[in-house]
C-alpha cells in the first residue's frame, strides 16, 4: 500500500507541472496566434487606419471588483493613434458569445481608461453567421475571411 501511496503522489506532482507547462504553451500559442492574425489581415487593417505593429495587449485584473467580478482578468487588444482608441478583440473562430462578451468587456474596459472607444474591431479567420449578424448590429466592425452558415 506504500507503494501504491508514492506511485499516486509522483504522478499527482508530474500532472501538476504538467499543468504548468501546457498552461504555458496555450498562452504562447494565443499570443503567437494573434500576431498571426494581425499579418495575415494587415492590410484590411492598415485600409482602417490601424498599424498592426502598433497594437498593444491590454489586461486589467480587478482585484477589488470595482468594475466586473472580483479577481476578473479582462484582456483586449488596444490602438491609439490620433486621439482614436480602437478596441481590438481577435478570434479564430468567433461565435454568439464572443461577439456578446466582447460587448459587455469593452463596455466595462471603457469605464477602466475613462475614455470611449472610437471603434470597436472584432478580427476573425472564421465567424458564425449569427455572430456576424450580431456584431454588426451592435456597431462592431468585423474582419474575417470566412463565414460559417448555421
Amino acid at each position: 500500500m506504500k507503494g501504491y501511496s508514492k506511485r499516486i503522489e509522483e504522478l499527482s506532482k508530474t500532472i501538476s507541472r504538467l499543468e504548468v507547462v501546457l498552461g504555458s504553451i496555450g498562452r504562447r500559442w494565443g499570443r503567437d496566434l494573434e500576431r498571426a492574425v494581425f499579418e495575415i489581415f494587415r492590410y484590411v487593417l492598415e485600409e482602417r487606419g490601424i498599424e498592426p505593429g502598433r497594437i498593444e495587449k491590454f489586461t486589467y485584473v480587478d482585484v477589488e471588483g470595482k468594475y466586473y467580478r472580483r479577481g476578473a482578468k479582462l484582456e483586449v487588444d488596444i490602438y491609439v493613434h490620433d486621439e482614436k482608441v480602437y478596441l481590438i478583440e481577435v478570434k479564430s473562430h468567433a461565435d454568439y458569445e464572443d461577439v456578446e462578451w466582447f460587448y459587455e468587456k469593452t463596455s466595462i474596459i471603457e469605464k477602466i481608461i475613462g475614455r470611449k472607444a472610437s471603434k470597436l474591431l472584432l478580427v476573425a479567420v472564421h465567424i458564425d453567421e449569427e455572430a456576424l449578424k450580431t456584431a454588426r448590429e451592435l456597431g462592431i466592425d468585423v474582419i474575417y475571411s470566412t463565414v460559417i452558415p448555421p
